[in-house]
């Protein structure tokens, strides 16, 4: 029996998926330039000179309709926070905040909730995974871009209290698995300060395999994983020195 019919088949599926996800970040490009180009008048038209929106996360630049506000250094905070409103006010717009993670002005509504922001971080982690070093803390160079993206993301929550979370699958003796747990929460926090990720914000806890991922055997290797969790909101002042921005 001839296999071309089946192969012709699985070229054509090939090319159509590959066409649509073309199409998909051929869409979100071309939507987060259109909200680039409004901000950018939007700025002009508020007089708050030296002021940038972004509109991509990551080291990827990956498009997204939340604005990051950079420069404007000189701004006091009214007119820091006439920017801010300004892109907001924008159609199509999502949370606006600026590069060293506050948002608009006090008084005004928080551009993301912390619940929301926990959910970003969770939709990254949904489709990958920061991967370590075999029985190793060491991040991956692979995974580096996505501790940019969760860097990013978790932006909008400085102020708050996050929790990294270090699990293992049970392979291993408990005691060990504890302790790789831990340190590997640990490896993340430290690469989100270097990211500009306040560390008195961050909080590393490891629980080895004490609580394996819903519906997986406790054996299973993709119970080795990170999570994020937001624990509380407290007032922060961000330490220049960990926390880069405009100012």
């Amino acid at each position: 029996m001839s296999l071309r019919p089946s192969i012709a088949i699985l070229a054509g599926a090939l090319v159509v998926a590959t066409g649509a996800v073309a199409f998909g970040q051929w869409r979100d490009e071309a939507l987060a330039e259109g909200l680039s180009a409004k901000a950018a008048r939007a700025l002009q038209r508020a007089g708050t000179p030296g002021v940038e929106a972004g509109f991509g996360l990551g080291s990827a630049r990956l498009p997204t309709r939340h604005a990051i506000l950079r420069g404007g250094g000189n701004l006091d905070e009214a007119s820091r926070a006439k920017a801010a409103r300004a892109v907001a006010a924008v159609p199509g717009v999502g949370g606006v905040y600026w590069i060293d993670g506050t948002r608009q002005a006090r008084g005004d509504e928080p551009a993301f909730a912390p619940t929301h922001c926990q959910d970003e971080v969770e939709a990254l982690l949904r489709a990958r995974t920061i991967r370590f070093e075999e029985s190793s803390a060491a991040i991956e160079a692979a995974s580096n871009e996505l501790v940019d993206e969760v860097a990013a993301a978790l932006r909008p929550c400085l102020g708050s209290i996050i929790a990294i979370t270090g699990h293992t699958d049970t392979s291993g003796n408990e005691p060990g698995n504890l302790a790789l747990s831990l340190e590997r929460a640990r490896a993340v926090r430290e690469a989100l300060i270097a990211r500009g990720i306040p560390r008195d914000g961050l909080r590393a806890r490891g629980i080895g395999s004490a609580e394996p991922v819903e519906g997986l055997p406790p054996s299973d290797p993709a119970n080795r994983r990170i999570e994020f969790s937001v624990i509380s909101t407290v007032p922060l002042k961000p330490n220049p020195v960990d926390t880069p921005g405009a100012r």
